[in-house]
């Protein structure tokens, strides 16, 4: 799912940080590393794994499959039957192929971004953006996160919910996701770490840290503007 407003307000951000740096060789930016995996006692489920509400997983299925998380978390594949890309759900989920070839060409004065041929990397105007690996893995997919990192990251655009760590980058459109309840990002959360674990590392982004700074300060100022959302009663019965 593509946030275009999104896409042209970073963009429009960071114009002074691209072309200072124009000259410079984009250099990736650091990944951070992944948090450690919740310990697990002689091969039994965490205690918070066996208290998942089967209803909350299901419910975080719905809002993944209709609010497009496939369309940039799961890898497209080519059917020579239908003549088209399809999702491959064999992958669903992990992101970016490791290996997988990226988007080429130059992206043009009134382009936003060259896409992939899996349609999970991405080249935008300062740089390359792959997609994240967001199933239960807990070395390159999420099973390592807690739940309050992962609704901090969504509200905060920053990358494990931590200030200082890299910015979540477009065109994931966490300005968007930000505006989940508390409930149904707790949800969302509950069925990515319900999914099968795919081992796939996702390379580092290929940005310029003078943009990389610029989208981190653009993100900060556009978490502030935003008011936790709040469930109403109407709301909460029509659900």
């Amino acid at each position: 799912m593509v946030n275009n407003r999104f896409i042209l307000s970073t963009i429009a951000a960071i114009t002074v940080a691209s072309a200072a740096s124009a000259a410079e060789k984009p250099k990736p930016a650091p990944a951070p590393a992944p948090a450690p995996a919740p310990a697990l006692a002689s091969g039994k489920a965490s205690p918070s794994a066996e208290k998942v509400d089967p209803e909350l997983v299901r419910r975080g299925a719905y809002l993944v499959a209709t609010g497009g998380c496939n369309d940039c978390h799961t890898p497209m594949k080519f059917d020579e039957k239908l003549g088209m890309p399809v999702p491959d759900m064999s992958r669903a989920l992990s992101g970016h192929p490791s290996g997988a070839p990226e988007a080429t060409g130059t992206v043009g004065e009134r382009d936003m971004a060259l896409i992939g041929p899996t349609f999970t990397s991405f080249k935008l105007p300062f740089g390359t953006v792959y997609s994240a690996n967001i199933t239960s893995d807990p070395k390159t997919g999420i099973g390592g996160w807690s739940e309050q990192m992962f609704i901090s990251a969504m509200r905060t655009g920053r990358s494990l919910g931590a200030a200082g760590n890299r910015p979540i980058l477009p065109p994931m459109p966490w300005t968007t996701v930000a505006q989940f309840t508390d409930e149904d990002l707790k949800a969302i959360f509950a069925f990515l770490k319900s999914t099968k674990p795919i081992v796939n590392a996702i390379p580092a982004p290929k940005v310029p840290d003078p943009v990389v700074k610029q989208l981190a300060k653009a993100n900060d100022e556009i978490a502030k503007s935003f008011s936790k959302p709040k469930v109403t009663p109407a709301a909460a019965q029509g659900r």
